[in-house]
């Protein structure tokens, strides 16, 4: 579907369930050119994760403990501003669609969406990482 290139897109995978993460990175462990870099609980764990791995897109549940995705990605985005985040949740159509049109969030995925729509977001996101940092 789409080609990858020779970078390594880094992927940090956020949501409170420990199945959901280590199914996320189970499936994108097994992409080509796709290097999981972290796994978080919660939004507090993720904004460490960043300063640390610095990932070129966030897998990033909006319903956690500690802190949501909601706040966790406004800090993000003021850290660390070409880092992609995709809200990944299964709140309702119109929620979602809310959660879309904020500026913190790249695009939005829900839960039950397919495998590989999942896949192919995250690469395309990784695509527009890519180009907004070649350009700064």
């Amino acid at each position: 579907m789409l080609s990858c290139e020779s970078f390594s897109l880094r992927v940090l995978l956020v949501d409170d369930h420990e199945l959901t993460r280590l199914s996320l990175q189970l499936v994108f462990s097994c992409q080509e050119n796709i290097q999981v870099v972290g796994l978080a609980s919660n939004g507090q764990e993720a904004i460490e994760m960043v300063k640390s791995s610095q990932p070129d897109v966030i897998v990033l549940d909006l319903h956690m403990p500690v802190m949501d995705g909601w706040c966790a990605s406004r800090y993000i985005k003021s850290i660390s501003p070409n880092t992609q985040i995709l809200a990944y949740s299964s709140i309702e159509d119109h929620y979602l669609q809310q959660t879309k049109a904020m500026h913190n969030f790249d695009d939005v995925c829900k839960k039950d969406a397919p495998t590989n729509e999942l896949i192919a977001l995250v690469r395309q996101l990784g695509q527009r990482a890519a180009n907004n940092s070649s350009v700064g």
